[in-house]
């Protein structure tokens, strides 16, 4: 690019969060660069700077992307606890680069307020679906119920991603996530 070219972009935040999700796709986000971003985008190198203020700033947005787009699949389901569980394998599996960041705050600004607040709402979203379940059990507790059922989801989209799971749990990380959350009701 030279220094004379002149450039618009119409929604330059967008365009640096998409390539860094192409970035952390390729090379995870420890490996990610502001200048590559930068190149990605096809704009000077002080622009992801000027918009984010330094990688940590980047996966600050990136993470509060992600936990809002987290929080809107898991609505989806619409308060059924084993479509929430499947949405969020799904929602791990298609939001790779994201899912990869939202779990790592020493990645992140943890106290943003923006990420806060979206992490807040996915929350919100999950315990909903926790809340669909009905337990005759006086000791319920749907604080632990919503960490359990997390935990569960969480651990196989993890386990999913990393290519850790055998070979029988199969090739559609729905169906084999839809196996694995039926167990929850037993």
């Amino acid at each position: 690019m030279t220094g004379t070219r002149a450039y618009h972009h119409g929604d330059l935040r967008r365009a640096l969060l998409a390539a860094a999700v192409e970035a952390i796709e390729e090379v995870g986000p420890a490996a990610l660069s502001l200048r590559d971003l930068a190149r990605r985008a096809g704009v000077s190198h002080a622009a992801p700077a000027h918009h984010f203020g330094d990688k940590a700033g980047l996966l600050t947005a990136l993470a509060a992307q992600g936990f809002d787009l987290l929080a809107q699949t898991l609505n989806g389901a619409g308060g059924d606890l084993l479509a929430a569980g499947v949405a969020y394998v799904d929602f791990a599996v298609r939001h790779r680069a994201h899912f990869e960041v939202m779990f790592r705050p020493e990645l992140y600004r943890a106290d943003d307020a923006e990420l806060v607040a979206a992490r807040e709402r996915s929350g919100a979203a999950l315990r909903s679906g926790v809340g669909g379940l009905r337990s005759d059990d006086p000791g319920a507790d749907p604080e632990r119920d919503a960490l359990a059922a997390w935990s569960i989801v969480h651990g196989f989209a993890t386990l999913w991603l990393a290519g850790a799971l055998p070979p029988r749990v199969g090739d559609d990380p729905r169906e084999a996530a839809r196996v694995v959350v039926s167990r929850l009701f037993n």
